[in-house]
C-alpha cells in the first residue's frame, strides 16, 4: 500500500494488523524503524493534534519531519488544473509535490474543503489530485470529505473501551456549530462505526440529514459487516441503549455554500449542545466522543467533556499511536 486516502485503502487483514500494531505501540513507544527516513508535512489549513502527532511519531520511530505552510512558510499554492495564475499563488501542486517527493520518503497532506460546491467537496479531488502526483508514500492528513487517521484512531479508543463491534449501538449526532462545518469527520466516523458491524444512529435536526452518497457507503458497509444504519431527529429514542455518542457539526446539504441563508435555519438550534441529560436513555456506562476543537458550552457541556463518559482525550493520544501504526504500514517491509 503506497496510498491512503480512505480507510477503505486498508483491507480488512491490513486493518486489523495496524491496529494491533498501534496497541503495541502505545506500549512501546521508541525504535528505530525508520531511522534515516524523512516524512514531509504540507498544510494547507491550520492544526495541532494532527500535525503534532504526526511531528512527534515520526521522531518517536526515528525518523524526521519537516513542515510546509503554504503562504506562510512557502509560497502560496494553486490547486486547480489549467489555472491562469495571477493572483496570490505562485507555484502550483504540479510541480510543489513532485519537489516534495524528492526531498522526502513520505507525504502527507491536509487541505480542507472549499465549501462552495457540494459536489466537488464530495469528490475529494483536491486530495486525490495530489496523490496522483506523488510517486512516494502519501498519507490523507483531512481532506474535503474523509478524515482516515482520525477514523484509525477512533477505531482503536472503541476497542479500548470495550465497545462492542457487532450489536454496538453508535450514533453520529449532530451539534451546534456557529458556521457551517465540513463533512470530512462525520463522513469518516459514519463509514468508520459502519465497516465495525454497528448498529449505527444518525441523529440530526430537519434539514441537517448527511448527503445521499456518505449514507448510502455507510449501509453498504453496514450490509457487509453486520451492521445497521437508520436516521432520526428524535434524540431520546436515538439514544436508547446507545454504547456512544459521537458529536459533529456539519453544514445543510441543501444550502451548502450558502452560509448566510444557512445561519437563519441554524439559528434555532443552539438546544443542540450535548448535555448529560442527552443520555437519559443511553446505556449507564455510555461513552462520549469528539474530534476535537471542540467548543465548549456551544457543541458540548463542560459536564460532558469533564465527566467520565468522555473519551476525547483517549481519542487524541490514539492519533499517535495509529499514525505510527499506519506509517510502518507504509515505509517497512514489516507492513508490505
Amino acid at each position: 500500500m503506497k496510498q491512503f486516502l480512505d480507510l477503505s485503502d486498508l483491507s480488512d487483514e491490513r486493518l486489523e494488523a495496524v491496529l494491533r500494531r498501534a496497541k503495541q505501540l502505545e506500549a512501546n513507544p521508541l525504535s528505530s524503524a525508520l531511522r534515516g527516513k524523512i516524512v514531509a508535512l504540507l498544510f494547507l489549513n491550520p492544526s495541532l493534534r494532527t500535525l503534532a502527532s504526526m511531528e512527534a511519531g515520526v521522531k518517536q520511530l526515528g525518523g524526521d519531519t519537516f513542515v510546509i505552510t503554504p503562504g506562510q512558510s512557502s509560497w502560496a499554492l494553486e490547486t486547480r488544473d489549467g489555472a491562469v495564475m495571477d493572483g496570490d499563488a505562485v507555484e502550483h501542486v504540479r510541480e510543489a509535490i513532485p519537489v516534495l517527493a524528492e526531498y522526502a520518503d513520505a507525504l502527507g497532506v491536509r487541505c480542507f474543503a472549499k465549501g462552495k460546491d457540494l459536489a466537488e467537496d464530495l469528490a475529494d479531488g483536491v486530495i486525490r489530485r495530489m496523490a496522483e502526483l506523488c510517486p512516494k508514500p502519501f498519507v490523507n492528513l483531512e481532506s474535503a470529505a474523509a478524515h482516515p487517521c482520525q477514523a484509525l484512531a477512533d477505531w482503536k479508543t472503541l476497542e479500548d473501551v470495550g465497545i462492542p463491534r457487532r450489536g454496538g449501538r453508535f450514533v453520529l449526532s449532530w451539534a451546534y456549530h456557529p458556521k457551517p462545518l465540513a463533512l470530512a469527520v462525520p463522513a469518516a466516523a459514519l463509514a468508520m462505526a459502519a465497516r465495525r458491524g454497528m448498529d449505527v444512529t444518525l441523529l440530526r435536526p430537519d434539514g441537517y440529514a448527511l448527503p445521499g452518497p456518505l449514507v448510502e457507503r455507510a449501509a453498504r458497509l453496514a450490509a457487509e459487516s453486520g451492521g445497521s444504519i437508520r436516521q432520526t431527529a428524535d434524540r431520546r429514542e436515538a439514544l436508547e441503549g446507545a454504547h456512544v455518542l459521537y458529536a459533529k457539526s456539519w453544514g445543510a446539504p441543501d444550502l451548502y455554500g450558502r452560509p448566510a441563508e444557512e445561519a437563519e435555519r441554524r439559528r434555532p438550534l443552539r438546544d443542540w449542545c450535548v448535555a448529560e441529560d442527552w443520555f437519559a436513555t443511553a446505556r449507564p456506562d455510555a461513552r462520549f466522543m469528539h474530534c476535537l476543537p471542540v467548543r465548549r458550552n456551544v457543541k458540548v457541556r463542560d459536564e460532558v467533556l469533564d465527566g467520565p463518559r468522555s473519551v476525547v482525550l483517549r481519542e487524541a493520544g490514539n492519533r499517535l499511536h495509529a499514525q505510527k501504526a499506519l506509517l510502518l504500514e507504509l515505509l517497512t517491509e514489516e507492513g508490505a
